[in-house]
């Protein structure tokens, strides 16, 4: 089934990127690097790491505006997907090969192959906790502001539903149906991980 179309603000983003102008990736860095930084940082536990991965998606954005496909749901979407595939290739990019680890010239080869599977398992898990991780945050980065403003006073600054509540200018009901959906959002972020198919020359980016 077609996904909803994109708002027009991603259309003709993506059109003005298509002619080059300049201002328009000024607009775009301005509204989504804060996203592209956080979740990359949240991946990587890394500042430089998330800095690297902050320039190349947006050089790769710059460079193929046309690789954004609006049937695909909205271009907040496909950034944060070129986001997680990055973090993702350093993240592999990190893991040393056997042949660094000398296991390859070792006497027991099987317990070498043993621990090379063993880092690869750790590896895939480390994978899989930093892109629920890094969803959580999109989710929240994404979520209505009512809904995300009801979650951080609950779960940042520690108010129950009442106070939230009462911080909001809302009813306790209220409050409480705002943390319940929020945190429903939030409970798909270790189901539903970032995905999405590659786009044409994302490899360039390395």
């Amino acid at each position: 089934m077609a996904k909803d179309a994109p708002p027009r603000w991603d259309r003709k983003m993506q059109q003005r990127l298509a002619r080059g102008e300049a201002a328009a990736l000024s607009e775009l860095y301005d509204r989504f690097a804060p996203l592209v930084h956080s979740q990359a940082h949240r991946m990587l536990d890394d500042e430089s790491a998330a800095d690297l991965v902050t320039r190349e998606v947006f050089g790769y954005v710059w460079e193929n505006p046309d690789a954004y496909d609006p049937k695909q749901g909205s271009m907040r979407s496909w950034v944060a997907r070129l986001t997680h595939r990055q973090s993702v290739r350093l993240l592999r990019a990190a893991e040393p090969s056997p042949f660094a680890r000398g296991e390859e010239g070792s006497e027991d080869g099987e317990h070498g192959r043993s621990e090379d599977t063993a880092a690869r398992q750790e590896l895939e898990e480390r994978v899989l906790r930093a892109t629920a991780a890094a969803r959580a945050d999109y989710i929240v980065a994404s979520m209505p502001a009512p809904l995300r403003a009801a979650l951080e006073l609950a779960y940042i600054q520690r108010r129950d539903y009442r106070q939230a509540a009462a911080d909001l200018g809302v009813t306790a009901d209220e409050a409480r149906r705002r943390l319940r959906l929020g945190l429903q959002l939030l409970a798909t972020a270790g189901t539903r991980p970032l995905e999405g198919s590659e786009p044409p020359g994302y490899g360039r980016m390395l």
